[in-house]
């Protein structure tokens, strides 16, 4: 068990690194890491990359831990994880001990708080962004005493419950599906609309303008219209006045109904009975209301604190329900346990009480039953109450189209006789039906037992060796009917018919004959194939036991090498990770030794190379171009506003230009317009008049 219960952390922890490592991987975090390097780091470097995800939540958290003190950074993000509601499993650990392990950067601490931050990013985000609105500032209680601190903070809390509303606005229209995309679309196509109206308003207005008094036409149309308004108006109140008249009549008839409704309960009963039956309604309320509603909110309040609960624990594992379940099993066990003792250490017939408990017992449970069968019966009668609402709403709104009078009685007539006619006619389907069912259960039946004959007595001819007689048998009699109908037809004497009905038996009886020897020899095969199948199937059965053995077997040892070549796979690549960065190590190391070398003077008076002379070069150098873009930088910004001006005028010149193109191109079209005039007149003053 114990070795079960490793196995199944190991893995527990190797799925947690990998849901790590993958998401560490991918946005917005773009890290590099693989099992072995996140498994490798140290623990400033696991809270520096904790810290890197509690900056993505939060912008604030933005820190390096290299240069805050340790107090400080336990201090936020202890506040942090509680302003996120993380509940660490304190039943294996205690608070301190988890304080003690993040403040170290233990890794069985560290690993579950990045599993749950990463699992539930987007959400923590939202929460993080509340917590810095919601969260109150606690004030003590003798500075509330003043009355200017006592308004201002009731009136935070109401900016607080304002802006709870308004979030939750935001969301509602959030998740409503409406776009920002959608609603500019629909203003300006309400834009357009409006222009197009304006448009068509001002043609209407010119084409008004020449028409004689049309401000008298100005003035009907508005009055017309102003009518139209008020007509429909007029017959909007007259529906609605309708409507209520409807209601009226309606409630009037739904009155008048419990009236009688309460007139015919009323029959016959005394001042006694309906205070007995008030006294009834009255306890059976009282129960309701004191033992069982208040139960019932009890159980959905635990629920709901369960639910509460539940939802703020961090993600349970496969292992965390296994254990839990195990936990429960023991404690059930505990009780069932305790329970048995106490009835072995009990004696009954010292507990004088046992029997009332019992009969207490047995009539909490009946007052129980009643209770429940009491409140179906009344919703279903709220139901039914509902329903037949709704069918005299419906029979109140049709009473325009009731016949009365002769006409009713001429319906109900016909609906009689329609009536009989109707029951006539199911009981005759009805009889129908059920001869029909039996005779189909009678043909089911007999083809049943016709089938079972015909299987019968095919076994029966492959145990007499005389297979498809039966069928020869039924060839025959259909042959020999044929042969008879043909005979008859031909007028055939009997006696060619007996003749020939002896021919049939005689050949029958050769058959059987020569079948007979066949029979015999089948007879032997046929029990050494019975030991054959025997020997068969226990050597079948022998082969699956063995074989199963081995697939076992088989499959455990597959199992076995692939954990040790995954681990003999993690063991190259650690290997060769630390042979590279032993590589890397050794080079920066000759660089080292290389650089400390030009620093020791020599015999020879040649200059050196170092890191240091090519890094002050490089240094020299960008602060020689730093200082001239710095230059070029302050000449624009001197030239700026010089060189403003003068594109603002090469602009009006442009304008200047374009406009005296337009000008040349109307005056062209003009001179041809003139020259295209002038030639029509000459045409026309060439014309002869007769």
């Amino acid at each position: 068990a114990r070795d079960r219960t490793l196995t199944c952390l190991f893995y527990t922890m190797s799925e947690q690194l990998k849901f790590i490592v993958e998401r560490l991987n991918a946005e917005p975090f773009r890290k590099s890491f693989n099992l072995i390097s996140l498994d490798a780091l140290e623990p400033l470097s696991l809270l520096q990359v904790l810290n890197d995800v509690f900056a993505e939540i939060n912008p604030q958290h933005k820190v390096d831990l290299r240069e805050e003190p340790p107090e400080q950074t336990a201090v936020r993000m202890l506040s942090f994880l509680r302003v996120l509601k993380y509940r660490p499993k304190t039943e294996t650990e205690t608070m301190t001990s988890f304080r003690n392990g993040l403040i170290e950067g233990k890794k069985h601490i560290i690993y579950p708080i990045l599993e749950w931050l990463l699992r539930r990013l987007q959400e923590l985000k939202k929460r993080a962004y509340l917590a810095k609105f919601l969260v109150k500032v606690e004030v003590p209680a003798e500075h509330l005493q003043d009355d200017q601190v006592a308004d201002m903070y009731s009136t935070y809390e109401e900016l607080m419950e304002q802006f709870k509303e308004t979030h939750k606005t935001v969301d509602q229209l959030r998740l409503s599906g409406f776009s920002t995309v959608e609603i500019r679309r629909d203003i300006g196509n309400m834009e357009d609309e409006r222009e197009q109206l304006q448009k068509r308003v001002e043609r209407l207005k010119r084409r008004v303008e020449g028409v004689h008094d049309n401000e008298q036409m100005l003035a009907a149309c508005r009055s017309l219209r102003a009518e139209k308004e008020r007509e429909g108006q007029l017959a909007e109140m007259k529906r609605e006045v309708k409507n209520q008249l409807l209601h009226a009549d309606q409630r009037v008839y739904r009155t008048n109904q419990q009236l009688r409704d309460l007139k015919a309960s009323l029959a016959g009963a005394s001042a006694e009975g309906l205070l007995q039956q008030m006294e009834e309604e009255n306890k059976v309320n009282s129960y309701m209301c004191h033992d069982k509603l208040p139960k019932e909110i009890d159980v959905c309040r635990k629920k709901c604190v369960d639910m509460e609960q539940v939802l703020s624990m961090p993600a349970l594992s496969e292992s965390d329900l296994d254990d839990l379940q195990d936990q429960i099993d023991e404690v059930n066990e505990a009780i069932n346990a305790l329970v048995e003792k106490k009835t072995l250490h009990s004696n009954p017939a010292d507990d004088k009480l046992a029997v009332f408990r019992q009969q207490a017992s047995i009539i909490q449970r009946k007052k129980e039953v009643a209770t429940e069968s009491l409140k179906e019966a009344m919703d279903e009668l709220s139901q039914l109450d509902s329903e037949l609402k709704q069918k005299r709403d419906s029979v109140k709104t049709a009473s325009a189209s009731t016949l009365k009078g002769d006409e009713l009685q001429k319906y109900l007539a016909t609906l009689r006789v329609k009536s009989q006619e109707y029951k006539k006619k199911k009981a005759e389907l009805a009889a129908l039906r059920t001869e029909c069912g039996v005779l189909e259960k009678t043909e089911t039946v007999l083809k049943s037992r016709h089938q079972v004959v015909q299987e019968s007595l095919t076994d029966m001819e492959e145990k007499e060796g005389v297979a498809g007689y039966r069928e020869t048998q039924e060839e025959l009699e259909k042959v020999s009917a044929l042969k008879s109908e043909l005979d008859e037809k031909k007028g055939e004497s009997l006696e060619g018919m007996s003749n020939m009905a002896e021919q049939l038996h005689q050949t029958i009886l050769q058959k059987k004959s020569n079948l007979g020897p066949m029979i015999r020899d089948v007879r032997p095969l046929r029990v050494q194939c019975q030991e054959l199948t025997a020997e068969h199937k226990e050597k079948k059965a022998a082969y699956d036991m063995t074989s199963a053995g081995l697939e076992s077997n088989l499959s455990r040892l597959e199992h076995e090498v692939r954990v040790l070549r995954e681990e003999i796979r993690q063991d190259e690549s650690r290997y060769h990770q630390l042979h590279a960065a032993r590589q890397l190590a050794d080079v920066k190391h000759q660089l080292v030794r290389v650089e400390l070398k030009s620093y020791v003077p020599g015999t020879d008076n040649e200059k050196k190379w170092s890191f240091r002379d090519a890094c002050t070069k490089k240094i020299q150098e960008q602060e020689h171009q730093g200082k001239a873009l710095r230059e070029k930088q302050k000449a624009v910004r001197d030239s700026h506003t010089q060189n403003m001006k003068q594109m603002n005028m090469w602009k009006d010149l442009a304008k200047l230009m374009q406009c005296k193109k337009e000008c040349f191109i109307k005056q062209q079209e003009q001179k041809k317009q003139d020259a295209l005039t002038e030639r029509e007149m000459m045409q026309q003053e060439d014309r002869l008049v007769l």
